[in-house]
C-alpha cells in the first residue's frame, strides 16, 4: 500500500508545458516528494501508451509510481509494468457512436492497445497524433470492424467547441446510464465507459489500496479534471485553468503550466 500522501496530477497544460515537456523544477519536486515516501499518480486522458512515454521519461517506475489512463478506465502500477484494474465500452455503443458521428460529420477515433483507430486520415488525426506522439491505424467502418471493446472514443471538431456541445446533447437520451461523456479540451469530446471519470478513479484507487481519502492531493486545469478536483481531499487548480475548474478547487496556483505549477503544488501540500 503506498505510504504517505497521494498527488494526482493531470497531464496536458498542467504537468506538461506548451511544447509538451516537463520543466526541470517540477521534475525536481516530484523526484523530491517520492523521496519522502508520497505516491504520484499520472492522471489523464490520454491513452496508457502515450501516458507511458512521459512516465519513462520522468522516471516514474520505481515504487508508488502509477498512472490513471483514458480518463479513468485503466489504472496502472508503473513500478510492475501491469494494469490493475480496467473498464471497456461495449461494442455495440461504439458503433452507435461512430455512425452517429458520421451522420453528423463529425471525426471520431477510438483505440486498441497501441495506436489510435480511424476511419481514414484527416486533419484532426493528424492534430491529434501531431500533440500526443501516438501512432495510428486506419481501419475502415471502424464502428463495425473493432474486434475487442475499447477503453473509450473520442470526437475532435478543429472548427468550434459548440459542433460538439451540440452533439452531446443530442446523443444524450440514448448514452443515458450506458456512457459518460466529458470536454478534456474545446477540441475533443470524450466517451467513457459508463460511470468513469477522473473522480471516480480518485476513488477507486484509494478503495483499491486502502489510502485515505485525506492523505490525497489532485491538480488539473480542464473540464474533465473538475471531478478529480472534487473528489481529492485537496483539489488544485492551475493558473492557466478553465473556470469550472477554479471554481471546484481548494486553491489554484500562482503559477501556470508553463511556469511548474505542479512543483507550487508539492511545495504547498506535499
Amino acid at each position: 500500500m503506498p505510504e504517505g500522501k497521494v498527488l494526482f496530477m493531470d497531464l496536458d497544460d498542467t504537468l506538461l508545458s506548451d511544447d509538451k515537456t516537463v520543466s526541470p523544477k517540477n521534475r525536481e519536486a516530484i523526484r523530491a516528494a517520492l523521496s519522502r515516501g508520497h505516491s504520484v499518480v499520472v492522471t489523464t486522458g490520454r491513452p496508457l501508451k502515450s501516458g507511458k512515454a512521459v512516465v519513462k521519461d520522468l522516471g516514474l517506475t520505481a515504487q508508488g509510481c502509477y498512472m490513471i489512463a483514458f480518463n479513468g478506465s485503466v489504472l496502472y502500477d508503473c513500478a510492475a509494468d501491469r494494469i490493475l484494474k480496467e473498464k471497456t465500452v461495449p461494442l455495440n455503443l461504439v458503433k452507435t457512436l461512430f455512425d452517429a458521428a458520421k451522420k453528423a460529420g463529425i471525426y471520431i477515433q477510438t483505440y486498441d492497445k497501441e495506436d489510435v483507430l480511424a476511419p481514414q486520415y484527416t486533419e484532426e488525426l493528424k492534430f491529434y497524433t501531431t500533440h500526443t506522439g501516438m501512432t495510428y491505424r486506419i481501419l475502415p467502418d471502424t464502428g463495425n470492424a473493432l474486434q475487442e471493446e475499447p477503453y473509450k472514443a473520442l470526437l475532435i471538431s478543429l472548427e468550434s467547441r459548440r459542433i460538439l456541445e451540440e452533439f452531446q446533447k443530442g446523443q444524450q437520451p440514448w448514452c443515458e446510464g450506458k456512457l459518460n461523456s466529458f470536454f478534456s479540451s474545446s477540441n475533443y469530446l470524450e466517451y467513457c465507459p459508463y460511470g468513469v471519470d477522473k473522480g471516480g478513479a480518485v476513488l477507486e484507487f484509494c478503495e483499491y489500496f486502502g489510502i485515505p481519502l485525506k492523505q490525497t492531493v489532485a491538480v488539473g486545469d480542464e473540464c474533465n479534471d473538475v471531478s478529480m478536483i472534487k473528489a481529492a481531499h485537496i483539489g488544485v487548480a492551475v493558473q492557466n485553468a478553465v473556470d469550472v475548474a477554479k471554481e471546484a478547487a481548494d486553491y489554484i496556483t500562482k503559477r501556470d503550466h508553463n511556469q511548474a505549477a505542479v512543483a507550487e503544488v508539492i511545495e504547498m501540500f506535499l
